[in-house]
């Protein structure tokens, strides 16, 4: 069984800086940005984003722009209707229910629209530092790989890896997200020259 030291010191061997790749100036524009991720790369929100905080990045700003015009500025990342949505019901709710401020209340940032656990726990941990993991495709893969949960749902395997690990959670996800991302990845994964092979199920059943 790979151990939680091993996996975390070759995690560090790769990445010496754990960080989210997302850009943002605010938190703010981290939530924009995190809700505009789904299902879709950083560096494509990147890149939208790059050109639209420079015009938009309050919630005020958001919550009293044309839906359409929002709507056009996010198109290239997707479900744009229901993102610019999202966007806008959650500045709206910012502005009424919490003096313009992201909460940093966990429970107050799940009532926010377009915000899921996902959302919630990189917002919590990269705005606030919290002790949470955030279960993306990525993580998901790796820790099934891996054999740190057996379960599809993300919630399962959120659960399964805070009880693993314990501590220092957002700078795991940093790292496993990074690690799926370029090495662990869908497809045509960098399984040859992976320290970790030899413990991990996918390489043992299919290669």
């Amino acid at each position: 069984m790979l151990k939680n030291e091993e996996f975390i010191s070759y995690l560090k061997k790769l990445f010496p800086t754990g960080y989210c790749e997302l850009k943002f100036n605010s938190n703010f524009e981290l939530l924009v940005a995190v809700i505009m991720s789904a299902q879709c790369t950083d560096k494509r929100v990147n890149m939208v984003t790059e050109k639209l905080f420079k015009q938009f990045n309050t919630p005020a700003d958001f919550a009293n722009m044309r839906i359409e015009d929002l709507e056009s500025k996010i198109k290239s990342c997707g479900f744009y209707h229901n993102k610019a949505k999202h966007i806008q019901e959650a500045s709206k709710s910012i502005l009424q229910n919490f003096n313009g401020i992201v909460p940093e209340n966990y429970d107050d940032l799940l009532s926010l629209a377009g915000v899921g656990r996902k959302t919630a726990n990189v917002v919590s941990a990269v705005a606030f530092n919290a002790n949470v993991i955030a279960v993306d495709t990525h993580v998901l893969r790796v820790s099934r790989r891996l054999g740190f949960t057996d379960s599809k749902n993300p919630s399962v395997c959120e659960k399964d890896l805070t009880q693993r690990f314990k501590t220092n959670l957002a700078d795991l996800h940093y790292r496993m997200v990074l690690f799926g991302r370029y090495y662990c990845k869908a497809q045509k994964p960098l399984c040859k020259t992976c320290k970790l092979k030899k413990e991990c199920l996918y390489y043992n059943k299919t290669i």
